[in-house]
């Protein structure tokens, strides 16, 4: 019967389950092997936050408090003033807006109505309420005429996120996106939109028909 071959002086061998004082993993042998350095990489969110918490990884890697908080904040969602839900509701009951355009105030944490369209406004009268370069929600009432010549219309959410707007605010606003959508009972098509094309009215109508 051929025996395991030795371990040279040289080698370290991991034993499963086993960990030394500092709770790191054992190793036998006449030398440890070093661990190979660990260079940065970008985490998400999510897991950026839950990993920070852990004793196991603060005891030997750190980010900057400033960091970490600016983070939860970001990950905590805003709180939303009624008139967002009551105006909502306005248009999805009695059509009396066309659109509503709405704003995260930062120094309030909550989201607010910007702005509301006039039944009779256009869709190039709604596209240029949305600031070039800053994020908003909007909710907009897309009418449409189906083949069997029937008139329609479908509530679209739209999340705007030019590429020109602050990371900063792009965390908050993405973050805060199904919250806020929660309290708007009755949206039927979602749009993430970074440029005016990917939410042209050949766009809404190819999603809402």
């Amino acid at each position: 019967m051929v025996g395991s071959p030795p371990i040279p002086n040289s080698a370290a061998v991991i034993l499963a389950g086993a960990t030394d004082r500092e709770g790191l993993p054992y190793f036998q042998g006449a030398t440890r092997c070093p661990l190979p350095t660990v260079r940065p990489i970008h985490l998400s969110l999510s897991l950026s936050l839950s990993l920070s918490r852990s004793p196991r990884f603060s005891r030997h890697f750190s980010l900057p408090r400033h960091f970490l908080g600016k983070m939860a904040n970001a990950a905590s969602g805003m709180a939303v003033h009624d008139e967002c839900k009551l105006k909502f509701l306005e248009l999805k009951a009695k059509r009396t807006y066309r659109f509503i355009v709405y704003k995260i105030e930062e120094k309030q944490k909550q989201v607010i109505v910007e702005k509301v369209g006039e039944p009779a406004d256009s869709y190039e009268d709604f596209s240029a309420s949305l600031p070039a370069d800053e994020c908003r929600y909007a909710v907009y009432d897309f009418d449409y005429v189906t083949e069997e010549n029937c008139q329609k219309s479908r509530i679209i959410f739209i999340a705007w996120s030019p590429d020109t707007s602050k990371v900063r605010s792009k965390m908050i606003y993405a973050s805060s996106k199904d919250r806020f959508k929660r309290e708007l009972d009755g949206i039927q098509v979602e749009l993430q939109a970074t440029d005016p094309t990917e939410m042209g009215l050949d766009v809404i109508r190819s999603r809402a028909t």
